[in-house]
């Protein structure tokens, strides 16, 4: 897993060599937490300062691996509850920002050999929007980085009893609904590749020959960005969807590089400038596309780079159109006299 680079340096020198060695797990549960590399990325550095003070203040740190650990699952929690009502008023799909890890072809990164790649996934991490803060915590504490309960219990402030409720309950909820797919990554690369030069070509057939019968396709504008409204499914819909973004790329003069993001096959879009459009990742499995996952809010996307304008929601791409004002020499429309010429709109996230 690629760990952006820290914004600032850590404050006090002696401490720099804790920092180094420990940032890579930190940043690993955060953000796993909150599904956003900012946030994750504000979570390590606020936990490191809170270490720094404590040391400042002459106090005694046994474990500042344990102290870190602690201070980055407390602040997730916090920011996670303190977020709910934004993410409850999202427009649109959620979906977490993406996480570029590795090349296309490339031998695996380090880290993403060593952990679980499944919890990168962009399907699990959207699976654990439906845990509370503190049922995540426990279930990636325990499942993903292999901690036990007696530390999850220091690091939650929870009975270890508790835990093993929590634990419970997490788990079967994931189990119940957690995609798994096995496939080996040169098998979903190759499906990847062909997947886009399918859609790049314009070949239908193509395109409908990898795509399983019950994929999906999901997008995440933010009311920012031109995506649709609620995910689609079938294979006719999603590769017509797809053929209609590769018709629309030579105007734009958008080019596409294969990568992987969040430790599966994607794509990642630019303009004729070298900015970002969107980032896509593929669900493959068995030799088929089951997701098609595309990331186009441009708050999503400012750590990979410049962000493209193309596909910002500008009036004359709105499916509806703005309805204009009202001249000052004239009564403004009764609701009734504008609802009969207002268009019949559908998927429109703006309205």
């Amino acid at each position: 897993m690629t760990v952006p680079p820290e914004n600032t340096g850590p404050p006090v020198d002696q401490n720099a060599a804790d920092y180094v060695e420990f940032r890579p797990l930190m940043f690993s549960i955060a953000y796993r937490m909150t599904g956003s590399i900012s946030d994750a990325e504000d979570i390590v550095q606020e936990a490191f300062l809170r270490l720094t003070r404590v040391l400042r203040d002459g106090a005694s740190i046994d474990s500042p691996k344990a102290y870190l650990a602690t201070a980055t699952t407390r602040l997730a929690i916090s920011h996670l509850r303190s977020a709910r009502v934004r993410r409850e008023s999202y427009v649109g799909a959620w979906l977490p920002e993406p996480l570029l890890t590795g090349n296309f072809g490339g031998e695996p990164d380090p880290a993403e050999r060593a952990e679980l790649s499944d919890s990168l996934s962009m399907a699990f991490l959207v699976l654990l929007e439906s845990l509370t803060p503190t049922e995540r915590a426990v279930f990636l504490l325990h499942e993903v980085f292999g901690y036990g309960y007696t530390e999850i219990a220091d690091i939650t402030g929870k009975s270890e009893p508790n835990c093993r409720q929590i634990l419970a309950r997490a788990r079967h909820h994931v189990d119940e609904q957690k995609p798994r797919y096995q496939t080996s990554r040169a098998q979903s690369e190759e499906v990847a590749r062909r997947f886009f030069e399918a859609a790049a070509g314009g070949d239908l057939t193509a395109l409908l020959e990898l795509l399983a019968p019950d994929v999906t396709m999901v997008g995440d504008g933010g009311g920012k960005a031109w995506a649709a409204a609620r995910p689609f499914h079938g294979p006719q819909q999603v590769a017509r969807f797809m053929l209609g973004l590769a018709r629309r790329g030579p105007k734009m003069g958008a080019s596409v590089e294969l990568t992987r993001v969040n430790g599966q096959p994607g794509a990642i879009t630019h303009d004729a400038e070298g900015r970002v459009i969107n980032v896509f990742a593929l669900d493959i499995a068995d030799g088929k596309v089951h997701a098609v996952r595309s990331v186009v809010n441009p708050d999503k996307l400012h750590h990979l780079g410049p962000v493209s304008d193309v596909a910002l929601r500008a009036p004359r791409d709105l499916r509806c159109r703005l309805w204009p004002p009202t001249s000052p020499r004239k009564p403004p429309p009764t609701r009734s006299s504008t609802a009969s010429r207002r268009p019949k709109t559908r998927d429109c996230v703006s309205c």
